[in-house]
């Protein structure tokens, strides 16, 4: 979506305000769409002292596999964001502003990085989930498995042996 921006920076005080949807569906990250429904955005831009502030409020499920069970989970998401907004910068290595050379900004690729850059590392079904056992993959929130508790790693037997 193409924000147009001209008014909000010639008028002290004005402001800017939609709401729509933003589908990520075709957003691929590692292998999967995690997005399977439009994210509702909340826009507003506003004018003060010559400043443009845009906030972003963004509303989304997130559907991804826990990164220790592989169960599938759906987490839903409430993340805003602040950027300041400028006609022009002087230093192009500032990264407190966007530039609007021509009053436009496309509004869907700033979302869309605030959003994918701020998505958790790990997504857990549960804080306590237990995984898979190393063994012989079973789901250990679900089921115990028969695998023994004290084998050691090969690799690892010569530090037993100078335990015993």
């Amino acid at each position: 979506m193409l924000l147009q921006l001209k008014d909000v920076f010639l008028n002290d005080g004005s402001k800017l305000e939609l709401d729509y949807s933003l589908p990520l569906g075709d957003v691929d990250i590692n292998g999967d769409y995690p997005f399977k429904s439009p994210v509702s955005v909340a826009v507003q831009a506003v004018n003060r002292a010559g400043l443009v502030e845009l906030r972003l409020n963004t509303v989304f499920d997130y559907t991804t596999r826990c990164d220790r069970c592989f169960d599938e989970i759906t987490k839903h998401m409430e993340l805003s964001f602040t950027h300041g907004l400028a006609v022009s910068l002087v230093d192009e290595e500032n990264d407190d502003y966007i530039e609007t050379p021509d009053y436009t900004l496309e509004l869907d690729e700033v979302i869309t990085s605030d959003i994918l850059l701020n998505l958790p590392s790990k997504f857990l079904c549960r804080e306590d989930c237990r995984g898979l056992c190393p063994d012989c993959g079973a789901n250990l929130n679900r089921e115990s498995c028969g695998c023994a508790k004290n084998a050691v790693d090969s690799r690892l037997e010569i530090l037993k042996q100078l335990i015993d």
